[in-house]
């Protein structure tokens, strides 16, 4: 049995895999969701089962840097969505987007705070407008947990500099990465590749695609990898 593990990025939420779940259900892959609890929902980390089969993670963004390393370290799969090792680049481009994590954290709790999450949302949603996507339920309001959670991972936004804790190694990766993304630095992107090295088995590279990568294209090529991924031998065989 195939086995499915979703987690958002920052400020996102569990009902942005809505669709994905749906189709994923269909095929008869059981979908597990994380809800990192930022707004006012519940904090959710579900497990593997121990049915035997492979266990494909897909991260979209930050959500590969606080997936429980327990959990990571168990895929046989994953499918990386506009993810990265490190956030901040090096050099200058790295001391403005150092700048941009500050600002976003001292706006949390202001009268700022929903200005800095629309202009976010908005950065990730590129080249689309935000009237192609539901509101975030962020928009909302904040719980004061989820806010210290929105606080604590742009901390780790500022940290992380590689693979994160609990790497599968012998795992097979796709990476999907979007030529229009407004949040991730190209140099990012680049780098992950560069730390992943042979272990990637498919890079696709969406021209028109922006952050916002949890979408109904981006579902057929992962659809597609799914089905092919232990039909056909990995390159390592």
């Amino acid at each position: 049995m195939t086995q499915i593990l979703a987690v958002h990025g920052w400020a996102g939420h569990a009902e942005q895999w809505t669709s994905w779940r749906r189709l994923m259900e269909q095929r008869q892959w059981p979908m597990q969701v994380v809800e990192r609890g930022y707004g006012n929902s519940t904090p959710t980390l579900p497990s593997w089962s121990d049915e035997a089969g492979p266990r494909v993670v897909i991260a979209h963004s930050l959500g590969l840097h606080v997936l429980p390393p327990p959990l990571l370290q168990e895929a046989t799969a994953l499918v990386l969505l506009g993810c990265f090792t490190a956030f901040v680049p090096e050099g200058r481009n790295g001391r403005a987007t150092q700048a941009g994590l500050m600002g976003m954290r001292e706006a949390l709790g202001s009268e700022g705070e929903r200005p800095m999450l629309e202009r976010f949302f908005q950065r990730a949603i590129q080249p689309l407008s935000l009237s192609a996507c539901p509101p975030s339920p962020l928009l909302k309001g904040l719980s004061s947990a989820g806010r210290q959670r929105l606080h604590d991972d742009l901390i780790v936004l500022e940290t992380c500099r590689t693979l994160p804790q609990g790497w599968p190694s012998q795992a097979r990766v796709l990476v999907i990465q979007g030529e229009q993304d407004a949040v991730v630095h190209p140099s990012s992107h680049q780098q992950l590749l560069d730390h992943l090295g042979s272990q990637v088995e498919c890079v696709h590279r969406g021209p028109e695609w922006g952050h916002a990568l949890i979408t109904t294209e981006v579902l057929a090529v992962v659809e597609r990898w799914v089905c092919l991924l232990y039909t056909s031998p990995s390159p390592r065989d």
